[in-house]
């Protein structure tokens, strides 16, 4: 392992061995100073927040975008701090810490017996969803991680992830589909992050105006399954409580071949995670390139 790798893994294991110790208005204090401090040294990752910024508000001001971009950091940095005190939380607290809107999408589908799949964006705490779908719905799922650097690191992700509740498989090495596929037709859940992807694999979608790609999975799952795919949003306010909406389904298409199916069904997730990013845009934690005029450097911004 480099001395790089050992510095990051041993900063995230002082995070989640010090920081759940903290009590939690220390610990969100902690996180805005750390957000603040890191907006202000404008480094790539918050120049690069601030440009998805710019297509998610095209209107918006320089100003605004500085504002917008402040307010990003410092939920990026709550997500964080949220995730590294989660194994420290009650039961209780996990329960009342999220609230979500039209929820009868996803317990009239597990009720029903049928394979239900969670599509998210990188919004607000997805971690913190679903260790609330695992203890106040008592329900497991299973889902994909992609594998970090250093290997101990990804370690302590899916040590964490497992500790809430959750199956994690690992994106590489072929066989997560049909992990996910078995577990789905046992009536099981699945939730995945499907926001980007820049794998020969994915969909180009219009998102925000502009060509972007996103993963075909879950459209996959769907048609290969007869599982519900259900696009999910969450969002913070000035509230100690995440809040959520799960969105109606994303139906399977009738004709075409699988290929046009799934272009059209992970456009429909597209323009549900366009609606909850553009209603809280401080909230879209996404500080890498995703637009396809941004991953070829001639074509757009650094």
């Amino acid at each position: 392992m480099s001395t790089a790798d050992r510095l990051t893994d041993a900063l995230y294991g002082l995070g989640w061995s010090t920081v759940k110790k903290l009590p939690e208005p220390v610990a969100a204090r902690l996180g805005r100073t750390i957000a603040d401090l890191a907006w202000k040294q404008r480094g790539k990752g918050v120049q690069r927040l601030e440009a998805n910024y710019a297509r998610v508000v095209p209107d918006a001001t320089p100003e605004r975008l500085a504002e917008l971009s402040r307010a990003g950091m410092r939920s990026y940095l709550r997500y964080w701090m949220e995730s590294f005190r989660l194994p420290a939380w009650s039961a209780e607290r996990v329960r009342s810490g999220f609230e979500a809107k039209d929820l009868h999408h996803l317990t009239d589908g597990l009720a029903a017996g049928r394979g239900v799949i969670l599509a998210l964006p990188h919004l607000a705490n997805w971690d913190l969803a679903g260790a609330w779908v695992t203890t106040a719905l008592r329900t497991p799922f299973t889902t994909v991680a992609e594998r970090l650097k250093p290997e101990t690191l990804y370690d302590r992700f899916v040590a964490y992830r497992e500790g809430l509740g959750m199956e994690v498989l690992p994106h590489s090495g072929g066989s997560a589909f049909g992990t996910l596929a078995r577990r789905l037709r046992d009536g099981g859940l699945v939730c995945l992050v499907a926001d980007r992807d820049l794998s020969a694999s994915g969909v180009e979608v219009d998102f925000f105006g502009e060509r972007a790609r996103m993963p075909a999975g879950p459209a996959l799952l769907a048609q290969q399954t007869g599982a519900l795919l259900l696009p999910v949003t969450l969002w913070y306010d000035d509230s100690p409580v995440m809040k959520g909406q799960v969105h109606p389904p994303v139906d399977v298409p009738g004709p075409g071949t699988r290929v046009e199916k799934t272009s059209v069904m992970t456009q429909a997730l597209a323009d549900a995670f366009a609606s909850g990013i553009a209603e809280h845009p401080e909230d879209w934690h996404m500080l890498q390139r995703l637009w396809l005029a941004d991953l070829d450097p001639a074509k757009g911004p650094s």
